[in-house]
């Protein structure tokens, strides 16, 4: 596209990733991020294939170099009210809503788009295909994993500073000898089985 002094420039495109959709607790978290193409930022790989030594480093990298990023999420009531599907794209909306000005194309991370005031692509893989993917990936990796730590201070039964909400044994059986938390989504069948059987046993009593 022509700008008003002869020269060339390209619209840019931004990248969406989520993180958090698998949780048994916890908002789910969505990045929008617009790298400058005059600032390359060398390891960008999708969040899951990195240490949190690394995303941390990358997630200040990318937070001081991109020309634009921003969260959005979902919390667990809306999570259990429309189901994780639906809180994911609206995340996704809310991120890209959140930048400061409309991007032209958003890269979407996965086989579905939220509706958006661009066009939106939908790619598989696309945090390991996409640079701007890929370092949304890791914002939206870092926040979350942040967040899950202060809900582990306050809620420190049920390990979120090492499961980050997913359902890993040491987590089912803290749900079943506490119950859920306030953050416990609890649409989701470990979490509604628990409440169910925690409800039986106080009416038995």
């Amino acid at each position: 596209m022509k700008q008003h002094d002869g020269t060339f420039w390209e619209p840019l495109s931004a990248g969406v990733d989520e993180v958090g959709r698998g949780p048994l607790a916890g908002p789910v978290l969505a990045a929008a991020v617009i790298l400058n193409p005059n600032q390359p930022i060398l390891g960008l790989a999708d969040s899951k294939q990195l240490s949190a030594r690394q995303r941390e480093r990358l997630a200040e990298e990318i937070r001081e170099k991109a020309l634009a990023w921003a969260l959005g999420r979902a919390e667990v009531h809306e999570i259990d009210r429309i189901n994780i599907f639906q809180a994911t794209l609206l995340a996704m909306q809310r991120a890209v809503a959140a930048l400061p000005w409309v991007p032209a194309l958003a890269y979407i991370d996965g086989k579905h788009t939220p509706e958006l005031p661009c066009v939106a692509a939908a790619v598989v893989d696309g945090d390991q295909l996409i640079p701007a993917v890929s370092a949304a990936s890791i914002i939206a990796k870092v926040a979350r994993d942040r967040e899950m730590f202060l809900w582990h201070e306050k809620y420190p039964g049920y390990g979120f500073c090492t499961n980050k909400g997913y359902a890993t044994q040491a987590h089912l059986h803290a749900l079943a000898t506490l119950g859920a938390s306030p953050v416990h989504r609890r649409s989701f069948k470990p979490v509604s089985r628990c409440s169910q059987a925690m409800l039986s046993f106080a009416e038995w009593l």
